[in-house]
């Protein structure tokens, strides 16, 4: 759902770009194997920043930072890989609306308040708009004789006037007036299972099958043509 190129910020401060993409949702494993093919040991290498990010959810990728917590992308990944194609279709939308984007903390809450929002898919235009009321939602009922004669842009113009809406990429979406609801107040509510967040251990302190995990995921090397950020979404 997410990749984030994992930047080391103490050799880029030197010159070199040293970094790769972590997919997300992740595990442990997988975030410390990464770092110390990047070098970031947590003794001379401590700090990385995000220098891009990929990812499928139209949008998405603006609203995120350098310096994201990995433990909370972890999360909101998480959170969208459960979600079904119309709640993804539906939040893309809710971004597009833009009332709570400014942090991934926001991110995360809009996923779990997608009730606050109405949305119809593939309606672009004030037209469309007045025929998905009249024929979708049964919103108004035109007699038959009159119906050659009504004007669906005006009827959808004063529908998006009085909803305050917006026609996005993907359909149309208004809030409906729903309290949102904060159920993710920060990193203290992050739930033990996506903190992933952990400097490789030293080799002779690390049990056997943990050492033979670490190194075979050190040996697969990333594709070659995404060695280097983009600052593209797929």
């Amino acid at each position: 759902m997410i990749e984030a190129y994992i930047t080391n910020l103490g050799k880029y401060n030197e010159g070199e770009l040293c970094g790769e993409y972590l997919k997300l949702p992740a595990a442990k494993a997988d975030i410390q194997a990464l770092l110390a093919r990047i070098g970031v040991d947590g003794i001379i290498y401590e700090e990385t920043f995000i220098t891009d990010y990929e990812t499928d959810i139209d949008g998405l990728c603006k609203h995120m930072g350098e310096y994201e917590s990995v433990d909370e992308l972890n999360y909101l990944a998480a959170l969208l890989e459960d979600m079904d194609d119309w709640e993804v279709e539906k939040f893309e939308a809710a971004i597009m609306f833009g009332e709570y984007t400014s942090s991934v903390k926001d991110l995360i809450n809009l996923t779990q308040n997608l009730d606050n929002y109405e949305y119809y898919s593939g309606v672009h235009s004030e037209e469309e708009l007045g025929i998905y009321y009249v024929e979708e939602l049964n919103a108004l009922e035109i007699p038959e004789n009159l119906e050659p004669y009504f004007d669906y842009r005006e009827y959808g113009r004063d529908i998006d006037i009085e909803g305050n809406g917006i026609f996005a990429e993907c359909g149309y979406v208004q809030n409906n007036g729903d309290t949102f609801i904060e159920h993710y107040g920060g990193r203290d509510d992050l739930p033990d299972e996506y903190k992933i967040f952990a400097y490789p251990e030293p080799p002779d302190k690390m049990p056997i099958a943990a050492q033979l995990e670490m190194y075979a995921k050190m040996m697969t090397a990333p594709a070659a043509e995404r060695l280097t950020p983009t600052r593209n979404e797929r």
